[in-house]
């Protein structure tokens, strides 16, 4: 299976290289503004993509899909996978899909550190996922601003117990775009967009499974 992994587009999707694949996932901040019709622009690009499967997860910027259900629709009806706490089965997979990060300002989706409703959404991951889906990256891993790690340690914590994942996606943290492979697991940082929100050379990051 072939999985392309993107991130952090901030309404610039247009502009992103596609590739033919099996399956696309979107780690959230899919809007810059959180507007209403910046989604719809992504639903109707991203529907139309050359891929079997679209997954799509929601980011800090995303302000729509917080606090407007009938957002949550203007995914369905493109055919995209949108996963808010939930999963789903794709060719074989188990994928598992959580918008949550460690309170970051006013915006969308925060959960205060190590508090027990972050505790309590990290513990719905099922024990047998395979591919994981989060906007916040795990503590320590593809997270860094300037040196100083910036995930979640809830996240990290939970992650590190997962014995059947093979892949996790994320984003938000845009200086520590890249890929680290632990014990087995790839864990790829996919923000599309570097701290100047120029594009970057590298996307979009391809994980074969």
């Amino acid at each position: 299976m072939r999985i392309l992994c993107y991130a952090d587009t901030h309404g610039q999707h247009r502009r992103l290289p596609v590739l033919a694949a099996d399956v696309v996932v979107f780690a959230g901040d899919l809007t810059e503004h959180g507007h209403l019709g910046e989604l719809e622009d992504f639903a109707a690009w991203a529907g139309a993509l050359p891929c079997a499967h679209k997954v799509v997860v929601a980011g800090n910027h995303d302000f729509c899909l917080e606090s407007e259900s009938f957002a949550q629709r203007v995914l369905g009806e493109a055919g995209l996978t949108y996963l808010c706490d939930a999963g789903a089965n794709i060719a074989g997979l188990r994928f598992y899909g959580a918008p949550w990060q460690p309170t970051f300002y006013q915006w969308a989706f925060n959960l205060d550190r190590r508090s027990p409703a972050m505790v309590e959404k990290w513990e719905r991951i099922p024990p047998d996922v395979n591919v994981l889906v989060t906007h916040s990256p795990p503590w320590g891993l593809c997270d860094q601003v300037r040196g100083v790690s910036q995930g979640c340690e809830v996240l990290r914590e939970r992650v590190d117990g997962l014995r059947h994942l093979r892949l996790h996606v994320f984003g938000h943290i845009h200086e520590g775009s890249g890929v680290v492979v632990r014990q087995g697991v790839r864990f790829v940082n996919a923000a599309c967009l570097g701290a100047d929100l120029r594009l970057l050379a590298t996307v979009p990051w391809v994980v074969d499974l």
